[in-house]
């Protein structure tokens, strides 16, 4: 058996070796485009004076006669910038001041300090709750568990917050605390979790006990990704096994030049994706060149959490037939985000664009169908029970060809949960 990670040791714990892309470990990474652009020192044109000119009439007006003087200018511009953004209603969209800015923008080399939690969004009950927490990160440790909705961070309330605004609050540097108020079924239960600093785990490998399988699980897709994947691959001596299952599940995504990169390992030649901009220019990003030549049958596994590069790279494999994609349908997170720096030195992310698949499908709030759908309830359940019958399903497609889904269909009796601390 080859395992390359140290948090995770046998086959039993895979379910739980994949779970946990790191969001406030790993920055706030959802398969965005990251293009960092300096801002310049530019003269305003006539037409942008013309629109502007309420803004200044406004800012002067505070400026000069607000009850309480002197105001505080940099808040003021911070505010006015914020509500730029905000008015476009898109969660993926953000203003960052400046602080929050440098701690957002080093946030993808894998080596990262905060919790270690995945969160995701329900937007119809305006909420954000934890996906998953990293196996032994501050977050697990203290006790939060996938489905706790946030409340309050530091006392600070999070309803009506962006995913960006919760995510900088919620990192910070290695040894300081936060305070977390969570709503778990009618309970609110408070954390203070100490934050640390640690690398990201971004791949996992191993062969499958009592198999001749090769497995590689992967959190994100960071700067490490690929060259990680390419030395798992190398240690699994790949085209010696039965067959390969690349695990995406609970991937929320990362960097385009990584999926890009970790496309091109499968696809040899040819497209990867398309990238369609709101002008309706369009980007057909192809094969890089690198494949890795992998000659044995390969496996995706993808659940409901999967989410944006992941997507990308699941599309890519599955539109060109070079694997079969076992699990739920994913998450449906197919917009290109864009981070500028401003000249105040804070930063604006926005989406700028949208992705398709090779075949052009669009991936936005449609997510990829698996050719084989095994549908799971309760997987952070199964894991602890050290079941996985979506892993269990590839297995079974790589040594016979064929799978019947009812066969993978667990039930599990309903979690208790376990004693913390209560808010008054």
């Amino acid at each position: 058996m080859n395992n390359n990670s140290p948090l995770l040791t046998p086959s039993i714990q895979l379910r739980l070796a994949v779970i946990g892309f790191v969001l406030f470990v790993g920055g706030f990474l959802l398969g965005n485009q990251l293009l960092i652009l300096q801002a310049q020192s530019q003269l305003i044109p006539e037409e942008a004076q013309r629109e502007l000119l309420p803004i200044y009439e406004q800012y002067e007006y505070i400026k000069t006669n607000y009850v309480h003087q002197p105001v505080d200018i940099d808040k003021l511009i911070d505010g006015a910038l914020e509500g730029m953004v905000n008015i476009l209603q898109d969660e993926y969209s953000g203003y960052m001041s400046p602080e929050d800015f440098a701690s957002f923008s080093g946030s993808f080399s894998g080596d990262m300090e905060g919790i270690g939690a995945i969160i995701r969004s329900d937007v119809e009950l305006g909420t954000i709750e934890i996906a998953d927490v990293l196996p032994n990160a501050p977050a697990e440790k203290a006790g939060v568990r996938p489905g706790d909705v946030f409340v309050e961070v530091d006392g600070v309330p999070v309803q009506g917050m962006s995913q960006t605004d919760l995510v900088t609050k919620v990192r910070g540097p290695a040894g300081t605390t936060v305070t977390i108020v969570f709503q778990r079924g009618d309970k609110l239960l408070t954390f203070e979790i100490v934050r640390e600093k640690f690398e990201i785990p971004s791949v996992f490998s191993e062969v499958i006990e009592d198999t001749n399988i090769g497995y590689i699980a992967f959190y994100d897709f960071n700067q490490k990704t690929r060259s990680q994947i390419d030395d798992a691959l190398e240690k699994l001596n790949v085209n010696e096994l039965d067959g390969l299952i690349i695990d995406v599940r609970n991937n929320p995504g990362g960097l385009l030049t990584s999926a890009v990169e970790v496309g091109s390992a499968f696809v040899e030649s040819g497209t990867i994706l398309h990238e369609v901009f709101g002008n309706g220019e369009e980007i057909t990003f192809e094969s890089d060149g690198s494949y890795a030549n992998i000659t044995v049958p390969i496996v995706f596994l993808v659940n409901e959490r999967s989410a944006s590069a992941a997507e990308l790279v699941s599309g890519a494999v599955q539109d060109n037939g070079l694997a079969t994609i076992i699990g739920e349908p994913t998450f449906g997170k197919g917009t290109v985000q864009q981070l500028r720096d401003l000249s105040n030195g804070g930063g604006i992310r926005l989406t700028i664009a949208q992705w398709l698949t090779p075949n052009r499908n669009s991936i936005q709030s449609n997510g990829i169908t698996p050719d084989i759908v095994i549908r799971v309830d309760n997987d952070q359940q199964l894991a602890e029970l050290g079941k996985d019958p979506q892993l269990d399903a590839a297995i079974e497609f790589i040594q016979s060809g064929e799978v019947n889904p009812a066969d993978f269909e667990i039930e599990v009796t309903p979690e208790v949960t376990p004693e913390v601390t209560e808010t008054p």
